[in-house]
């Protein structure tokens, strides 16, 4: 499996990345197929080839987290869309809630009823 991650370049306590495609199983800091960028996170300065980026993600490389955020926010990926799921069965504390509105309504139907037969 080939990654799209970043690989750390730069002098000690300022670091900087490239953005590159590498095998999975390499070490950060290890040969790679192809640099298609660069990220400066103390400038927040992103290069990056747009056209490699996209062809590598059509072939199946898989981009880490980072990266992918990256890939976003160029456009390059399509940000996922969240999975609205709808459990069938209530919560316990729901079910809970539910019981003692249940209950206090029926309180107020009862008193209600003994005050209209006591003014009768």
């Amino acid at each position: 499996m080939v990654k799209i991650r970043l690989a750390r370049v730069g002098r000690t306590h300022y670091a900087t990345f490239k953005i590159v495609v590498t095998p999975a199983r390499e070490k950060q800091v290890s040969k790679f197929i192809e640099e298609i960028g660069r990220y400066n996170p103390h400038t927040k300065e992103l290069v990056l080839d747009k056209e490699r980026a996209a062809y590598w993600i059509s072939v199946g490389a898989q981009p880490t987290d980072t990266v992918k955020r990256m890939l976003i926010k160029d456009g390059i990926v399509e940000k996922p869309k969240k999975k609205v799921t709808f459990s069938k069965k209530p919560g316990r504390k729901a079910t809970e809630r539910a019981e003692k509105v249940a209950a206090a309504k029926e309180a107020e139907a009862t008193a209600t009823e003994e005050k209209t037969e006591a003014a009768e």
